[in-house]
């Protein structure tokens, strides 16, 4: 079969796949469910992901490319997914066949320009890792060259040949889903699939074009150079292109092999929650985050001392910086509401939080969705992924009815760059969860959510002495304005030349001074909230006498609406 007779029996497989589901979900979650027949869709849906997941697996592992990349994702969802659906795919971590290393050879000896025994000492043709999009071998580099980098042992990492081709292929056969989910309207209300794949379509084909990934590595070595926590391998930049990445070698403990952490007096739990909080900080803080942080990419490195409690010290090393996101400073600002929200059980702040990221259109009617929060937060709020598997399903099943109900009828979107983001969390949560059964996310969220109200406390204090001096100028500025305007008008420099004139006159004349009074409401009011912490006296008696112009307000409406002005 020629390639070009292979890659429309990829796009056909990849297409008919999606098709089949989807109709099968349309009839057991939204027609049958219509009929009030959703008791036999519930009944049988477990053991229609499971077997789902099972097709998925053969295809994923036969067709590769980016379908290792969505069943990557499914299988890290422990805190989500039933165990039977990501026990079934999480093989594809480690599942994908290997090519051999006759065509790896010609690709690198293609890329670099000249044969590998003269760029390197030594290559294992055995391979270290092979991924979905490129294959790792370890290599040894020159004596040359180990002396002017100063690195020996490196990773060699190889694309598989015609990779290009594939995705361009799986990519048009997403963008076909893409526009069949389009047209459903639960769909299409909430996200818009074209431009979700569009976005999709960036990051992979950012993620085979190793110059891109090579500048992320160094990147994120100096956002995070300090951090002792957190390690990044060098980049050999004389034998890297487009195709061809050269690493320093830092492979070590996988942060997934739990017997081999507990071998190393590494206690899992503690990796879980210290992974958790280094993820926080990437996308909380410095706001450029790795997007694939599944155990393939995260190694635990021993460094071989001792911390003051007498363990093991270790460190986190990441890899594989193909699939990075950035996350601009209003959507960090919206997503540190959100997190504060969580973690001080805050129904309405959640729901005030996930409008300002733009998940929930500006024209949602929330209340509903307020009081849904309220209650899961009284009801599950603080719980681990543990605690939450001893809950009586049938509580969980009433819960999600009535929660569904209400998210159904607002208007939800995916706003842009958010795909990475909740891929990032998910693969985060998935991870502590399986690293440590009883991991408690709000054990991780509660003391970095301090910090940030903290900050976020600092931050308003410092906007509200602003607004002060800002109230204070006007202040002092109004009374030699209105001194002018009357001194234009006794001068005769304004003239009046009707009743009519004169009226709007006075009436801007009181406006004027009602101003004055509300802004020196404002000034006084605003100064002795902040001075009552420090001087309570002096603040209370700026908020009392902030009732004289508030009265003079108030009252001088009132009187001109009395009389008829």
């Amino acid at each position: 079969m020629t390639d070009d007779a292979l890659m429309k029996a990829r796009y056909r497989r990849i297409t008919r796949f999606a098709a089949r589901y989807l109709v099968q979900a349309w009839w057991y979650e939204l027609f049958l469910p219509r009929f009030g027949l959703g008791w036999i869709s519930a009944r049988g849906r477990t053991r229609r992901l499971q077997r789902i997941a099972q097709r998925f697996h053969v295809l994923a592992v036969d067709l590769g490319g980016l379908m290792i990349k969505v069943g990557q994702f499914m299988s890290s969802r422990l805190d989500v997914l039933p165990p039977e659906i990501t026990k079934e795919l999480e093989g594809l971590q480690d599942e994908v066949p290997a090519v051999p290393f006759a065509q790896m050879r010609v690709r690198a000896e293609e890329e670099l320009g000249m044969p590998l025994e003269r760029a390197f000492a030594s290559v294992d043709e055995r391979p270290l890792a092979a991924a979905s999009l490129g294959q790792a071998h370890r290599a040894v580099l020159t004596d040359a060259m180990a002396g002017e980098t100063g690195l020996t042992s490196v990773v060699l990492k190889i694309q598989r040949p015609g990779i290009d081709r594939i995705v361009d292929v799986d990519l048009r056969a997403l963008r076909k889903v893409g526009v069949w989910l389009s047209k459903v309207a639960l769909v299409r209300d909430r996200v818009d699939m074209p431009s979700l794949v569009e976005e999709f379509a960036v990051t992979s084909l950012e993620e085979i074009d190793y110059l891109h990934e090579a500048a992320n590595s160094e990147r994120f070595a100096a956002d995070f150079g300090s951090d002792g926590s957190i390690a990044v391998p060098e980049v050999v930049w004389e034998r890297t292109t487009r195709r061809v990445l050269t690493l320093q070698d830092v492979t070590a403990i996988k942060i997934n092999d739990v017997d081999a952490l507990r071998a190393a007096g590494i206690d899992p739990s503690e990796v879980a929650a210290r992974f958790a909080r280094v993820m926080f900080d990437q996308l909380f803080d410095d706001g450029f985050f790795h997007a694939d942080p599944h155990p393939g990419n995260v190694f635990v490195t021993p460094s071989g001392s001792l911390t003051d409690r007498g363990t093991p010290a270790w460190r986190f090393t990441f890899i594989d910086f193909g699939m990075m996101g950035e996350v601009p400073p209003s959507l960090r600002r919206g997503l540190r509401r959100v997190l504060i929200a969580a973690a001080s059980r805050d129904g309405k702040g959640l729901v005030d939080g996930i409008r300002d990221v733009g998940v929930l259109l500006p024209t949602a009617d929330t209340i509903q969705l307020e009081r849904a929060m309220t209650q899961l937060f009284a009801r599950f709020g603080g719980m681990g992924f543990a605690e939450l598997q001893e809950v009586d399903p049938r509580e969980f099943r009433a819960f999600a009815i009535e929660f569904g109900d209400v998210v159904r009828s607002l208007p939800f979107q995916l706003p842009e760059n958010f795909l990475l983001i909740v891929r990032a969390m998910s693969l985060t949560s998935g991870m502590c969860s399986a690293l440590d059964p009883a991991f408690n996310i709000w054990d991780a969220v509660e003391p970095y959510a301090q910090r940030l109200i903290r900050e976020e406390s600092g931050n308003t204090a410092q906007a509200l002495a602003r607004e002060v001096g800002a109230v204070a100028a006007v202040t002092a500025r109004l009374p030699r304005r209105i001194d002018n305007l009357i001194e234009r008008f006794e001068d005769g420099s304004v003239s009046v030349q009707t009743p009519r004139i004169e009226r709007r006159i006075r009436d801007l004349e009181r406006m004027v001074r009602r101003v004055v009074s509300s802004v020196l409401f404002t000034g006084l009011l605003i100064g002795g909230v902040l001075l009552q912490a420090e001087q309570a006296v002096l603040g209370t008696i700026l908020m009392v006498v902030s009732i004289a112009p508030l009265s003079h307000a108030l009252l001088a409406g009132f009187i001109a609406r009395r009389n008829g002005l």
